[in-house]
């Protein structure tokens, strides 16, 4: 066939011409264009044989329609627009393009045009190229229409109309084709004066809506032409078919372009499925139906249409109001008849169904329009009325008629359609395909999805999908089923992978609310087929290609994973980050990266929901970690969960206290010190809600257990050796931690002020057994509510304030016991530190007062020494530096470890002089016989770490005094005073060394002495002084001297290597 292009002459409009040609001589001696109606089966056969020739030559059925369509619009063309006048012609073949196509076709009047259109049965494209006209030439058409129908009406005649008015509904505007759009253009160009002479009477005014159509926007008063035409004709409507289609046309019409339509009145898609496939199987057995013989796809396409009305234009209320009126006359005149007709039919014609469904729509919408609208009494009566005439219509029709069931194959079917020609409602109708149980995994329903499953790729259709796939695994097993369920499967994740990340979530969320933590697995079998492989591989790549670029890569691998399987996924992620070293942080950001993870199960018990994540964290990880890196390792891991970069938490602080604190606060858990520690981390965390997380986590209970654990640390060195019990390391993060819960367990934490004091008296009344400190340390708690309880032989070395202070018996401490109990004070906070050296009463004028108080001093620190923190020790520290400044504290100096004389400026230096003998004289007491059996052999240990501790204290304030080692002739005596201390130092230590009992204490103590050595080392090679070599080569023979008699060699040794070269640098030999 050729391409002739629009207007163009090719061998089809020669075969068209040669049809008007011969047409032409049968109308002789009258032109074609003063053809009449009743002319017209004798003219017409050339023309339409000539379109079925053209027909036979076209390759398809689609061909033939454009051609269809082309052969009306230059037979419209040539009504609208006759020969051009001789002086054009030269011009004329230049400047138009249908000028050409025009000059074939003889002049043509409206009665060709009308009855080629219905002898082709196109109604359709009739209206396409009507409705591509100039609005007024538009009307004007429409208007001839009506005329010529109104004119020795035939059956044929009111057909073509009702068609053509069903037409104009269904009509969406941007459609066009080429040569609709080529069309309107042509007349737009040119204009339109219609011939006078065309057989019909210019098109009159009609009577029943005076002006209507002059004033109205000219989409409505192409509506009203319409009604005005079916008043011109509805006389000579006889058929009970026809007189169904000419009410639905007015009743849809009346529906839908007026105020009478609900907004927002969109069918479900359950109910517009339905309607599809009613309308479907009703064409599919109407033999007189013109889609008896189209296939599926078109009859579900023109259902479609039929649906989906646009009212682009509203009719005015008095528009509505003549509709109303007219079809109330209507259905007086052929209700009885109808009803008749209806009920004596074993089943419905489409026009017949299609006035039941819009009858019974507009019903409900009058109803709607009466109780919502502000209406005249004449209105009013005639909408009452109207609902009264179509109930009782519509209740006279039998039921069996109104209800056919439709089968489950051709709804399927029908759905499947609307899906694969992507129609309108073909996302709506996605849900239905993907949820209806009945239809799922036949042979149709899996090819279908596969094919299209590029329009499945919503969470929610994907989550329809998994639904289904598991009620269908569930309900067979057999190696079919298997076969479709990998396949449909397989298809699933594939629309799942192509989502966006939030998407993905949304999926992973519905997936946990159906089936939990195991998801898919818990009853797709397919699913665990090679699952454990595919786990171990991606997450083997993801753990060697640790970066940022690479996490967006990641969590699309994981986002698979953890769709089929979630838990395993967790649980996986949750190990490798502790046992994967440095890997825990990227881990945790891809963990983040799904917060639909935050899921809360709850299993058993509805009021006790979990964390799904705290549940593999307990399951996968907790009690299995291994090495200190491992727990290190676990807290960070813990800690981005809760409080990630840039995504919201996957778990809360309070979950997290809950799973791992809570059940593990109690001395005989060997998880007790990692439970502090990961308590002390979610104390750090800020609240991110005006109400603190603490108060869903029993706040005094919590409290209890960790003064509890506190109470246990004053018989730390007197347990039983095989009793759990949380390290001395550990009892600083406890004294911290419980200083940040008196922070922020606040009155607000409970639920009223009663309640709260009710809580407090609770507390008292439980720590009232514990040790007396741990009240104190509560302070912050308390408030004013209670006073300080302490010892009452504190208020003899204090003078406490009454109304703050208040005593207590204690058997433990008896006379002489207030400067133990004045220590223990101390050891509390910094508050309470400085509030005990301000309220201490010893009268330094008093110098038996002041040597008592010194004596009685020492032995009080060496009591309170074993059972100190190390935070606990390095206060006191501060404690007895502050009273030796003062210089209430008395601690002579001895010269025991000095040769000769030494003529140097001590001063500056005094306070660390007496410190290193203080510590000195404390471990002569301790290391005593009548201290011998005191401590148990673990505690020596503790007690030197606190003391090494103290020395390196010591020796970094010994240098930061001096400044650095000099070698400036001003600063030379500072250097040998640093020296002569090192010197010090280094024998008291050695001193308390050989006190010790054999315990094991080497480590700590070698530590100190070769740092006191190496400052020594420092200070005396910047000596530059005359006698420098002097007093170093003794200085080396004295040290080396004292070192000798050290009997423990793992201390020796190491001392003695040091010292030999110390000796070598100080003969200026290289090191």
């Amino acid at each position: 066939m050729e391409e002739a292009g629009p207007w163009g002459v090719c061998e089809e409009t020669a075969i068209l011409q040669g049809g008007f040609l011969l047409a032409s001589r049968l109308t002789q001696p009258r032109p074609l264009r003063e053809l009449r109606k009743g002319d017209w089966p004798r003219v017409g056969p050339p023309i339409t044989d000539a379109l079925g020739e053209i027909g036979a030559r076209c390759p398809s059925p689609l061909q033939h329609s454009l051609w269809k369509k082309e052969a009306v619009a230059i037979v419209w063309a040539k009504v609208l627009l006759p020969a051009p006048p001789a002086t054009s012609l030269d011009q004329g073949w230049k400047e138009d393009d249908f000028f050409s196509v025009g000059s074939m076709i003889p002049d043509l009047n409206h009665t060709v045009l009308f009855e080629l259109v219905k002898a082709l049965g196109a109604p359709q494209l009739f209206v396409q190229l009507l409705l591509a006209l100039p609005q007024d030439v538009c009307q004007s058409e429409l208007e001839h229409l009506v005329e010529y129908i109104t004119s020795e009406t035939s059956p044929s005649d009111i057909k073509f109309f009702l068609d053509v008015w069903w037409e104009v509904m269904k009509h969406k505007e941007g459609q066009e084709d080429t040569t609709v759009s080529t069309f309107s253009t042509l007349i737009r160009q040119h204009g339109c004066e219609t011939s006078l002479d065309d057989g019909l009477q210019p098109p009159k005014r009609f009577k029943g809506d005076p002006g209507s159509l002059n004033h109205s926007p000219a989409a409505t008063s192409l509506l009203m032409v319409l009604i005005e035409g079916l008043k011109q004709t509805y006389r000579s409507i006889t058929l009970p078919r026809m007189k169904c289609y000419a009410l639905a046309n007015l009743v849809e019409l009346l529906s839908v372009f007026t105020e009478l339509e609900p907004e927002g009145s969109t069918l479900p898609v359950a109910e517009y499925l339905d309607k599809v496939s009613s309308v479907v199987n009703l064409w599919t057995r109407d033999t007189e139906s013109q889609f008896y013989h189209r296939g599926l796809d078109e009859k579900v396409k023109e259902a479609e249409r039929s649906l989906n009305l646009l009212s682009t234009a509203k009719l005015s209320r008095k528009e509505l109001f003549v509709g109303l009126g007219f079809l109330c006359s209507l259905l007086h005149a052929w209700e009885e008849e109808l009803q008749g007709a209806l009920n004596s039919s074993e089943e419905l014609c489409y026009e017949s169904y299609r006035l039941l469904d819009t009858l019974t729509t507009f019903r409900k919408n009058l109803v709607c329009f009466s109780d919502t609208r502000d209406l005249g009494e004449d209105e009013t009566r005639v909408v009452l009325e109207l609902t009264q005439i179509t109930k009782d219509f519509l209740k006279e029709i039998s039921a069996n008629l109104k209800g056919k069931d439709l089968g489950i194959s051709l709804v399927s079917s029908v759905a499947m359609t609307i899906i694969e020609q992507k129609l309108d409602r073909h996302v709506e109708m996605c849900s239905v395909f993907a949820s209806e149980k009945t239809w799922a995994f036949s042979k149709d329903w899996v090819d279908c999805f596969v094919k299209n499953k590029a329009v499945f790729q919503k969470p929610e259709l994907v989550l329809e999908l998994l639904e289904t796939l598991v009620n269908f695994a569930v309900s067979r097993q057999d190696k079919e089923a298997q076969e479709l369920q990998m396949q449909v499967t397989k298809a699933i994740v594939e629309c799942y992978t192509e989502l966006s990340l939030t998407d993905k979530n949304k999926v992973i969320s519905g997936v946990l609310t159906s089936w939990g933590g195991p998801g898919l697995s818990l009853n797709l079998t397919v699913v665990m087929e090679g699952f454990q492989e595919d786990l171990n591989v991606t997450f083997n790549q993801i753990t060697k290609s640790v970066s940022d670029q690479g996490l967006t890569r990641a969590v699309d691998s994981v986002a698979r994973l953890m769709l089929l399987y979630p838990e395993a996924t967790v649980k996986q992620v949750c190990n490798l980050a502790v046992v994967n070293l440095g890997a825990h942080q990227f881990l945790a950001q891809i963990l983040c990266s799904f917060p639909a993870l935050s899921f809360l199960e709850t299993h058993d018990d509805p009021g006790l929901p979990r964390n799904l994540v705290v549940r593999c964290l307990e399951e996968a990880v907790w009690g299995r970690l291994s090495t200190v890196r491992e727990e290190e390792q676990f807290l960070e891991f813990l800690a981005f969960l809760m409080q990630p970069s840039s995504a919201a938490p996957l778990v809360s602080p309070a979950e997290v206290t809950k799973a791992f604190v809570l059940p593990y606060l109690k001395s005989d858990s060997d998880q007790t010190e990692l439970s502090l520690q990961i308590l002390s981390k979610v104390l750090g965390l800020q609240s991110c809600s005006e109400e603190h997380w603490i108060k869903s986590c029993h706040p005094f209970p919590l409290l209890i257990s960790l003064c509890k654990l506190l109470d246990g640390y004053t018989k730390y060195w007197h347990r039983p050796r095989d009793q759990l019990f949380p390290s001395l390391e550990t009892k600083d993060l406890l004294l911290n931690i419980l200083c940040q819960l008196c922070e922020v367990v606040r009155p607000e934490t409970v639920n009223s002020p009663e309640l709260w004091v009710q809580s407090l008296a609770w507390l008292h009344r439980k720590v009232a057994s514990l040790d007396w400190t741990i009240g104190l340390r509560l302070k912050k708690l308390y408030g004013d509510h209670f006073k300080n309880e302490v010892p009452a032989t504190l208020f003899e070395v204090c003078t406490l304030p009454e109304d703050e202070w208040t005593s207590q018996p204690l058997p433990a401490y008896g006379p002489g016991s207030g400067l133990l109990a004045w220590m223990e004070c101390c050891c509390v906070s910094t508050a309470l530190r400085e509030t005990m050296l301000t309220l201490l009463t010893v009268n330094v004028d008093n110098p038996e007062e002041v040597n008592l108080f010194s004596k009685g001093f020492l032995v009080a620190l060496i009591q309170v020494l074993p059972w100190c923190s190390h935070s606990e020790w390095k206060g006191l520290m501060q404690v007895v530096e502050n009273l030796l400044q003062r210089q209430v504290l008395h601690v002579p100096y001895t010269l025991e470890y000095v040769q000769y004389m030494p003529l140097l400026n001590l001063r500056p230096f005094a306070c660390y002089l007496q410190f290193s003998v203080l510590f000195l004289r404390g471990f002569q007491l301790l290391c005593s016989s009548s201290c011998s059996t005191w401590l148990p052999a673990e505690a020596w240990l503790h007690v030197v770490q606190l003391y090494c501790s103290s020395m390196t204290d010591l020796l970094g304030s010994v240098k930061e005094t001096a400044g650095p080692p000099s070698h400036s002739t001003e600063d030379r005596t500072s250097t040998q005073e640093v020296s002569f201390i090192c010197i010090q130092m280094f024998c008291h230590l050695l001193h308390v060394a050989a006190m010790l009992p054999d315990k094991g204490c080497s480590e700590p103590l070698v530590v100190v002495a070769l740092e006191i050595l190496s400052q020594y080392e420092g200070f005396s090679g910047a000596d530059t002084s005359p006698s420098n070599t002097l007093r170093r080569a003794n200085e080396k023979h004295f040290l080396e001297s004292i070192t000798d008699n050290v009997v423990d060699e793992a201390l020796r040794g190491p001392l003695l290597q040091k010292l030999s070269k110390l000796g070598t640098r100080l003969a200026g030999e290289p090191a």
